[in-house]
C-alpha cells in the first residue's frame, strides 16, 4: 500500500479490543497526554524526539528542532522518508502571530516527455524503478525554513544526524518490520542492499545499523548548504546513476528545484479554524469534509456509531471525487479552491448524500475553471512547526544512488499518463505530482491551538479529519484523538485515473461495535475489519490559559511524545 500503509486483516470477531484499563481517560487510550512549559517534540522515534529536545534546550526553536529531528528519521526511519522524498510544513511564528507554508515538493524531469510512455506503451507510471522519480525537495525544504527562521547555525542541526550514521543506532520494532517488507520488492535495485541489507538481509528489532555514505553525503550538505545536494558532486552522482538505470532525472532538474511560500488554505470547524497547504497536495479535501459534516450534528450521533461512520464515509467519498479532478499543481492548472472549500458548496454536494444508504458511485461537482513521517515541535517562545516527509511507497523507488546513502521517492507514480492531455494532473515534464503528504494546523480566534497530522496516502484527509471531529465534536483529549479506532475508506476516485463504481471498502479498526458494523452492512457498505495500521499521529496542543504544551504521539508505531 502506498506509505507503508499495509492492510493486515484480523478474524472478524464481536468482541471489542481495548488498552489496558486505566484511571483515567477512555477505554482506548494507551497513556496520558504529555505535558511541558518550555517545549515539546512529537516524532515517529524516540532517538528523533531526545534530538529535538537537545536542540530546544541548546537554544534552538522549534524550526531548529524539526529540521534536526527530520534529518534524523531519515537515518533511523528510511521506511518511510529520507532526504531522497520531498517535504511539506505549515509554521506558526510567534513574532508575527502568522501562519506560513512550505511547499517543498519536486517536480518531474524536463527530459521524461508523454512521447517516451507512447512510444514505450506505458499506460501507467511504474510504482517502482527510474521512471517515478521525481526531484527530492526535502533538502531544499530544510533551507528554506532555516533561512526564515532558523536560529542555529544549519551545519549544528545536522550534527546529530551524522552521529548517529557514523556510531550506528539500534532499530526500533514498527521500523524493523516495514524495513524487511520493503526490502523484499526493493533488493533488486542497484545500490540498495549495500547500504539497507548489511549481510544480506534487512536489520531486526534491536540490530544496530550504521549507514556512513548517509553521514557522508550530510557531512557535505552541512559544509555546504542546499547546493552542495542540488549541485556538484551529490548532484553529478544522482544524474549519473539515473542514466545508468535508464531514468531521466538530471543536473539540470537538480539544479533548478525551488520550494515556494505559499498561503495556508482554511475553514472555520464550529469555532475552530482548520488549516491545510493548497494543491498539488490533498489538505483541500480536509476542509471540503469538514464543511459537509458541519451540517450534522456529529456530538449526537456518538462516536463509533453507525450513523456517524456512514456520514463521514459518504463526505469522504464526495470530497475525493473533487481531489480526483480538481487537485493537481497550480502552475499548470488553475485549481478552485476558493469554491472547493466554500460552505455553499459543501451544501450544493451534499444534495447527493443518501443518510439510508452507502453510494456506490458519485460524479465530481461540476465548477467553472479559471510510507511517510508527521512530526511537529513546539519552543518556548510559542513557535510550532507541524511538518510531514515522505519517500512514498514506504521506502521510495528503489533508486540508490552512488553511494550517497539514500533512496529516490517514486513520487512520479502519482501523475496520470493522459492520451487525451485534459486531466489536471496528467504527465508533463518539470510539473509536481498530486502529492498525498499534508501537514496540519488548528487556530482559534487568531491564536495557536493545535499542530497535528497523521500519515498514510489516502488516509491523511480521511486522518485528520477524524482527529478534527474527536477533539471538538467528541471531547477527547489529545493522546484519546490519536488512539481511539479508526475509519478508512478505499476505493474513491483516484487522480492517478482510477474510478469508484461499487462504493469501496470501509476499513474498521478493532472497538467498533458489532451493531454498528451490522448497521453499515444494512446500509450497503462493505466492511473489513483491520489491525492497527493507520499509524503516523502526533500532534501538540497550546493551552492558552495556563500556558502549557500538551503532546500526543502514535500508539501504533515506535514514536514519542516528550517536553521540558
Amino acid at each position: 500500500m502506498k506509505n507503508s500503509v499495509f492492510l493486515l486483516f484480523v478474524v472478524f470477531s464481536t468482541e471489542l479490543i481495548f488498552a489496558q484499563d486505566r484511571v483515567t481517560g477512555k477505554a482506548f487510550t494507551t497513556r496520558s497526554e504529555i505535558i511541558a512549559q518550555h517545549g515539546m517534540a512529537c516524532t515517529s522515534q524516540p532517538l528523533a524526539t531526545q534530538v529535538a529536545l537537545d536542540i530546544l534546550k541548546a537554544g534552538g526553536n522549534a524550526v531548529d528542532a524539526a529540521i534536526a529531528a527530520n534529518a534524523v528519521l531519515g537515518l533511523v526511519e528510511p521506511v518511510s522518508n529520507g532526504i531522497g522524498g520531498d517535504l511539506f510544513a505549515i509554521v506558526w511564528d510567534a513574532k508575527t502571530q502568522k501562519l506560513y507554508g512550505l511547499n517543498a515538493s519536486g517536480r518531474s524531469p524536463y527530459d521524461l516527455t508523454y512521447d517516451y510512455f507512447k512510444k514505450h506503451g506505458i499506460t501507467r507510471i511504474p510504482a517502482f524503478g527510474p521512471l517515478s522519480v521525481s526531484v527530492p525537495g526535502c533538502v531544499d525544504g530544510w533551507s528554506e525554513l532555516h533561512k526564515k527562521f532558523g536560529k542555529l547555525a544549519f551545519s549544528d542541526l545536522l550534527k546529530p544526524a551524522i552521529n548517529y550514521a557514523k556510531e550506528g543506532f539500534p532499530v526500533t520494532e514498527v521500523i524493523a518490520y516495514y524495513w524487511n517488507s520493503n526490502s523484499r520488492n526493493l533488493l533488486k535495485y542497484p545500490g540498495f542492499k549495500e547500504i539497507y541489507m548489511p549481510n544480506g538481509k534487512a536489520p531486526a528489532k534491536g540490530e544496530v545499523f550504521k549507514n556512513p555514505y548517509l553521514a557522508a553525503t550530510l557531512e557535505k550538505i552541512a559544509a555546504g548548504g542546499r547546493d552542495a545536494f542540488y549541485k556538484g558532486e551529490v548532484a553529478q552522482k544522482i544524474a549519473d546513476y539515473m542514466k545508468e538505470q535508464g531514468g531521466f532525472l538530471t543536473t539540470r532538474d537538480l539544479a533548478d528545484h525551488h520550494s515556494d511560500w505559499v498561503e495556508p488554505i482554511s475553514t472555520n470547524y464550529r469555532g475552530y479554524d482548520v488549516w491545510e497547504l493548497p494543491p498539488n497536495g490533498q489538505g483541500t479535501a480536509v476542509l471540503q469534509m469538514l464543511n459537509m459534516l458541519e451540517n450534522f450534528d456529529v456530538a449526537k450521533m456518538g462516536f463509533g456509531s453507525a450513523d456517524y461512520i456512514h456520514t463521514f464515509v459518504e463526505t469522504k467519498k464526495l470530497a475525493f471525487e473533487d481531489r480526483a479532478k480538481y487537485y493537481a499543481d497550480p502552475d499548470f492548472n488553475k485549481v478552485p479552491i476558493e469554491k472547493l472549500i466554500s460552505k455553499e458548496y459543501a451544501k450544493e454536494r451534499l444534495k447527493l448524500f443518501d443518510a439510508a444508504r452507502s453510494a456506490k458511485s458519485y460524479p465530481a461537482g461540476n465548477l467553472e475553471q479559471g510510507n511517510t513521517i508527521y512530526m511537529t515541535t513546539a519552543d518556548k517562545d510559542g513557535n510550532m512547526v507541524s511538518l510531514i516527509q515522505s519517500n512514498y511507497r514506504g521506502m521510495g523507488s528503489g533508486m540508490t544512488p552512488g553511494r550517497l546513502g539514500f533512496i529516490l521517492q517514486d513520487r512520479g507514480e502519482m501523475f496520470i499518463i493522459d492520451s487525451t492531455f485534459t486531466h489536471v494532473n496528467r504527465y508533463e515534464p518539470h510539473k509536481r505530482p498530486f502529492h498525498t503528504i499534508i501537514p496540519a494546523f488548528i487556530t482559534r480566534d487568531g491564536k495557536p491551538f493545535i499542530s497535528f497530522g497523521l500519515m498514510g496516502g489516502s488516509m491523511q484527509p480521511q486522518g485528520h479529519v477524524q482527529m478534527v471531529v474527536n477533539l471538538i465534536d467528541f471531547g477527547m483529549n489529545l493522546q484519546e484523538a490519536g488512539d481511539a479506532p479508526r475509519i478508512c475508506h478505499e476505493g474513491s476516485s483516484e487522480p492517478t485515473g482510477e474510478k469508484m463504481t461499487d462504493g469501496g471498502v470501509v476499513y474498521l479498526e478493532s472497538g467498533v461495535p458489532y451493531e454498528t458494523i451490522r448497521q453499515l452492512l444494512g446500509k450497503g457498505h462493505q466492511i473489513q475489519y483491520t489491525n492497527g495500521i493507520y499509524g503516523g499521529y502526533q500532534a501538540i496542543k497550546w493551552d492558552d490559559k495556563n500556558k502549557v504544551y500538551f503532546g500526543a504521539s502514535e500508539s501504533r508505531k515506535d514514536g514519542q511524545a516528550a517536553g521540558y
